[in-house]
């Protein structure tokens, strides 16, 4: 068995969403985070790795809450006294890095656990005892630094959390520095390990994005959708073996299970005939709605028939569900555009778009910007549909 390495990126802990609360006053999506963390560091601890390697965006603020601070801490506490001799290598990514100089940066905390933690610049740590050497790069503005491996070293890492050119979605959460793909030069290192796109992607076969741990973006949905395409089983991380040059994709279980459910096309249907389709389409999801995040698309429903939905149902199926997320989209939503052959961006994407551009103080987290600007969208939409609604018997 060779020199092996585990990459994990985007924990993104302290990730809160919608409103229900644990017994013990968490967030619950921050409580479904966390056990996947806690369910991936015992995993790691099994693995016993000669390397394990964090690819930014550990917190999901740069001001995280005391309760996300003390279970990381403790968790990598537990990492690090179980696996002493292991390697542990973080770098900050653009969830983590205050804009401000002055900021420090919570990250820094975990070196009084041995890890070797670079936020600032990037940085050469070399082992020369274990015959390797570690380039580890921050999420960064500016100028792009070379990536140039230790020719002294017999296995090179370059851990790095940034875009690779023409691989993510466009819109969403954007990191600030993109490196094209020539610029890696993979067949210079031993392993690349990227952060910051939320599944896990090859890019080369030595060059891995591990994906994160739990679904922390602003679209989850298009993740499922990704992931269904690229025959993924959900979320987790990467064991690679640097001298067999073999990729292992671990499997790390969801906290809370997504389910978009199949489409309704409503055209031409009643406000009563679509009450039966949405009941229809939540009874056929396996194994029920029951505390999952449930989506369900309705296309093509003029906003009168949104208004005469039965509220009192959707209601019940919002209490079912740990959050039932309704999604009408209107017919002029995807028509096409008198301007040219592309559609007219729908008012979610438009909010997004201008989110990602709007100029913000240094101190202020665009990705949390953007979620908070859609979750306010979202429930200015739903208050307007309930306050036009009649309930029904």
């Amino acid at each position: 068995m060779g020199v092996r390495l585990v990459h994990l990126a985007d924990l993104h802990l302290g990730f809160r969403q919608y409103h229900r609360l644990t017994p013990t006053g968490i967030n619950q999506r921050e409580a479904d985070v966390a056990h996947a963390f806690r369910r991936a560091i015992d995993r790691v601890i099994a693995l016993a790795p000669d390397i394990v390697v964090i690819a930014g965006d550990v917190f999901h603020n740069v001001r995280p809450m005391n309760p996300a601070i003390i279970d990381a801490f403790t968790q990598f506490a537990r990492l690090t006294s179980s696996l002493p001799d292991t390697i542990v290598v973080m770098v900050a990514g653009n969830h983590d890095r205050p804009r401000a100089t002055e900021t420090g940066c919570i990250l820094k905390l975990f070196g009084k656990l041995g890890v070797h933690v670079v936020v600032d610049e990037p940085k050469r740590i070399p082992f020369p005892e274990r015959d390797l050497s570690i380039l580890a790069v921050p999420d960064l503005t500016g100028p792009r630094p070379e990536l140039a491996p230790d020719p002294e070293a017999r296995h090179n890492v370059l851990v790095m959390h940034g875009e690779v050119e023409g691989v993510l979605p466009h819109g969403g959460d954007r990191a600030a520095m993109e490196i094209p793909r020539s610029a890696l030069a993979a067949s210079r290192w031993s392993y690349i390990a990227l952060g910051h796109y939320h599944v896990h992607q090859r890019i080369e076969d030595n060059v891995y994005y591990s994906g994160s741990l739990e679904y922390t973006s602003t679209d989850p949905w298009s993740e499922l959708e990704q992931e269904a395409q690229l025959r993924l089983p959900g979320k987790g991380f990467i064991e690679y073996d640097l001298d067999e040059a073999a990729h292992t994709f671990h499997h790390v279980q969801a906290s809370r299970t997504l389910v978009s459910l199949d489409s309704i096309a409503a055209r031409g249907m009643s406000a009563a005939e679509l009450d039966i389709a949405i009941r229809n389409a939540c009874s056929d999801c396996e194994g029920g709605i029951e505390e999952k995040i449930v989506r369900l698309v309705v296309r093509d429903v003029p906003r009168h028939i949104v208004r005469e939905l039965d509220t009192r149902a959707l209601r019940e199926l919002k209490r079912r569900a740990m959050h039932f997320q309704l999604d009408t989209r209107r017919p002029d939503a995807t028509r096409t555009s008198g301007m040219g052959s592309g559609r007219r961006p729908t008012l979610v994407e438009m909010v997004t778009a201008y989110l990602q551009k709007r100029p913000l103080d240094e101190e202020l987290d665009r990705g949390a910007l953007v979620q908070l600007g859609l979750e306010y969208l979202k429930q200015a939409d739903d208050a307007e549909v309930a306050a036009a609604a009649v309930p029904r018997d």
